[in-house]
C-alpha cells in the first residue's frame, strides 16, 4: 500500500510482494511492495474507494471492506487489528478514570493478595497496582506519574532492563503496543511526545518502530529476574478486561501450581504482608 503524509501508513505496506499475494511476476520492479492498483483489484473495490481508506478517511468503510484489504495483502492476526485501530479510531480526548471507579479497581488489585498485578490504561500507562506487583517489579509509586509508562519504563529505566531476562522479547512486545495505541488514538498528544522522545533516546526503539513492529500477541509466559526473589520467576500473564471501560486492562501474573515461582511469589507475599502489619 502506497504511503501518505497524513495518517499513518497500515499494515504490511510496503512489505508483501507479488509472489506472495499470488500475483503473476513479470520483470523487476522499480519500486517494493504492491501499487495501488494491484491492492484494490485484489480486495474487489475500485481504486477510487481504496484510496480514501489510505489516506485516512475510512468513515464510510465497512468491516466487509476493511476484511477484504485484510485478505488481500494477506495480513497478520496483529497487523489486522492495527487497520482496524486506524480505519476506527477513538476520539481525540483521553477517558478519564471517575476516582470511585479508580478506587474500586484498586479494591480489586489489592483483593489478588498472591498475584502481581496492575491497571493499565490508554497509552500504557500504569494507573494502579497491587503491593505484590510494586515488590516484584519496581515500587510505580515512587515514579512521577508521566513516568508510569509501559513504554518509558521499557526503554529508559535501567531496572525494568534487568529485570526482563528476554529484554528484547519485552521491547518489540512494548513497540507493538504503543503502535496500536497510536492507530487507536492518532491526535493523542501526549502519546505522540512520548514517542518521539523514545524515538530520539532509544535506537533500539527507533529500529522497531521503523520495522513497523506490530503486536501480535502479548508474552503468555515471562521470565522475570526480580531482585526481590532468589532465582529467575516464571509467570504466566492474564489479561482482565473491566466490564464498563473498554480502554483498560488488569495484567494478573501468577505462576504454576506447586512450582519453584509460586513458592517464591508466596514467599514475597508474606515478606510485604508482614513489612505493612503495626
Amino acid at each position: 500500500m502506497a504511503r501518505t503524509s497524513s495518517t499513518p501508513s497500515t499494515p504490511a505496506n510496503g512489505s508483501r510482494t507479488d509472489r506472495e499475494v499470488g500475483l503473476p511476476v513479470h520483470g523487476t520492479r522499480r519500486v517494493s511492495g504492491l501499487r495501488r492498483e494491484e491492492v484494490a483489484d485484489l480486495a474487489a473495490m475500485s481504486v477510487e474507494h481504496y484510496t480514501r481508506l489510505e489516506r485516512g478517511n475510512a468513515s464510510c468503510v465497512s468491516d466487509g471492506i476493511l476484511d477484504a484489504v485484510c485478505e488481500a495483502l494477506r495480513l497478520s492476526p496483529g497487523e489486522r487489528r492495527y487497520l482496524r485501530s486506524l480505519a476506527r479510531p477513538a476520539g481525540t480526548d483521553v477517558p478519564r478514570l471517575p476516582d470511585d471507579r479508580r478506587s474500586d479497581l484498586q479494591a480489586v488489585l489489592d483483593s489478588m493478595a498472591l498475584t502481581p498485578a496492575y491497571l493499565v490504561g490508554p497509552g500504557g500507562a500504569i494507573l494502579a497496582w497491587n503491593r505484590l506487583a510494586a515488590a516484584v517489579f519496581l515500587d510505580f509509586g515512587r515514579l512521577r506519574p508521566q513516568e508510569r509508562t509501559v513504554g518509558r519504563l521499557v526503554f529508559t529505566d535501567p531496572r525494568v532492563r534487568r529485570l526482563y531476562v528476554d529484554w528484547e522479547a519485552k521491547a518489540r512486545e512494548t513497540v507493538g503496543l504503543l503502535r496500536t495505541e497510536v492507530g487507536r488514538r492518532p491526535r493523542d498528544a501526549a502519546l505522540a511526545r512520548e514517542i518521539g522522545e523514545l524515538r530520539e533516546h532509544s535506537p533500539v526503539f527507533r529500529r522497531f518502530w521503523d520495522e513497523q513492529v506490530v503486536l501480535e500477541q502479548a508474552h503468555a509466559t515471562l521470565l522475570l529476574a526480580s531482585p526481590r526473589v532468589s532465582g529467575p520467576l516464571r509467570l504466566s500473564a492474564s489479561a482482565l478486561h473491566p466490564a464498563d471501560h473498554s480502554d483498560l486492562v488488569i495484567v494478573a501474573y501468577t505462576a504454576v501450581p506447586g512450582s519453584d515461582s509460586e513458592s517464591a511469589l508466596h514467599r514475597l507475599a508474606r515478606t510485604v504482608a508482614s513489612a505493612e502489619t503495626p
